[in-house]
């Protein structure tokens, strides 16, 4: 057997070939590991990136959203957080049952919260409504099946949501948004880009 501390003497040459050649061999695992892993993270951010288009695609075809709703989709880890408000309750049950029966997704936490019911907000979104798609400028956004400015009036407070094509639209649809029994107008339209 030959003598360990002659072996590992740093003046060895065996020793050194034989460092060197773990270090490769630790190098190569290093590397494969890495590029296994590297799929996984990538494919997760694809399987929230795909849950998002799914839950989107469900609340585009779930009719009873009206531009008088808006929520907001979020997801990390397949877990989809359901923000935003709607004017009846039964909307907020319908689209968190409707989210969680789409295949993918772990968890849903549904945080949609309900206007409350006046008689008031519901005549200033009539007129918002028509304020802003009775202008000749949305009348492309008012013929389709989902318009894309959301009107949300909760005790007199007006917030538009949604998307536009230009930041001339964004802020007409801001003007338009000024009527009376407004008291205040918050703009959060976003330019489609």
């Amino acid at each position: 057997m030959e003598n360990l501390g002659t072996f590992f003497a740093p003046s060895s040459g065996r020793c050194l070939r034989w460092i060197a050649g773990h270090m490769r061999t630790l190098l190569m695992v290093s590397i494969t590991l890495a590029l296994a892993l590297a799929p996984a993270r990538a494919s997760a951010q694809a399987g929230d990136a795909h849950i998002v288009a799914l839950v989107s695609d469900s609340l585009r075809g779930y009719t009873h959203l009206s531009i008088f709703d808006d929520v907001t989709v979020a997801v990390t880890g397949r877990s989809v957080t359901l923000t935003g408000r709607v004017t009846l309750p039964y909307k907020r049950d319908d689209i968190g049952t409707r989210v969680s029966k789409i295949d993918g997704v772990r968890a849903v936490v549904n945080e949609i919260g309900v206007l409350p019911v006046s008689a008031a907000d519901q005549k200033l979104r009539v007129l918002l409504a028509r304020a802003i798609y009775g202008h000749p400028s949305f009348w492309q956004y008012a013929s389709m099946a989902n318009p894309p400015i959301h009107i949300v009036v909760e005790r007199g407070r007006v917030t538009l949501t949604g998307r536009v094509n230009s930041e001339v639209e964004r802020m007409l649809a801001y003007s338009l948004a000024q009527v009376d029994g407004a008291l205040s107008v918050a703009n959060q339209l976003k330019l489609d880009r």
